[in-house]
């Protein structure tokens, strides 16, 4: 065991430690979409995480301040969507605050459940929403698995030094 003063630059906890510690860490980007009382809402995410294979079940995290947060409070089912690197503009614009995300610049069709689902992703996934967990100034949503299409086109997305780039070869 090493003494308290080998811990180098350690920080106390904070927004800012949290963010420079998730930097460094490379995520896949996806974009979670629903349809609205007033149209589709969506937002990129990169906390989507697989939580069980049986049944098929996953994560992410949605800010409460959002824009997408209160149809998803509410919503029954909602869209998940891999991005491919050639989508970096894509989830820009899911990521921007007052953004036309579902404007011209978006291909898009109505998919199962009414959700909204995006075109020319590498793999999307219908789901139905089973909990909303409070994590602070989030809420973690897992949904089930009903329905998806794994046979898109690209390689992955990845958001890393707060940016999106595609992966090395």
């Amino acid at each position: 065991m090493t003494a308290t003063s080998d811990l180098g630059a350690a920080r106390p906890a904070s927004p800012d430690l949290l963010r420079s510690v998730f930097r460094r860490h490379p995520a896949g980007v996806a974009v979670v979409t629903a349809r609205g009382r007033s149209g589709p809402v969506g937002f990129t995410a990169t906390s989507l995480a697989s939580v069980s294979a049986e049944p098929p079940m996953l994560s992410f995290g949605v800010s409460t301040g959002g824009s997408s947060w209160p149809v998803m409070a509410e919503t029954d089912h909602v869209g998940v969507h891999l991005l491919g690197e050639h989508q970096q503009d894509l989830a820009a614009t899911f990521a921007r605050r007052g953004a036309d995300r579902f404007g011209p610049g978006t291909a898009w069709r109505e998919g199962p459940e009414g959700v909204p689902v995006l075109d020319g992703v590498p793999a999307w996934m219908v789901c139905r929403v089973t909990a909303r967990v409070p994590a602070g100034d989030h809420r973690i949503v897992v949904a089930e698995v009903l329905l998806g299409d794994p046979t898109g086109h690209g390689r992955p997305l990845v958001y890393h030094q707060g940016r999106f780039s595609g992966l090395p070869d």
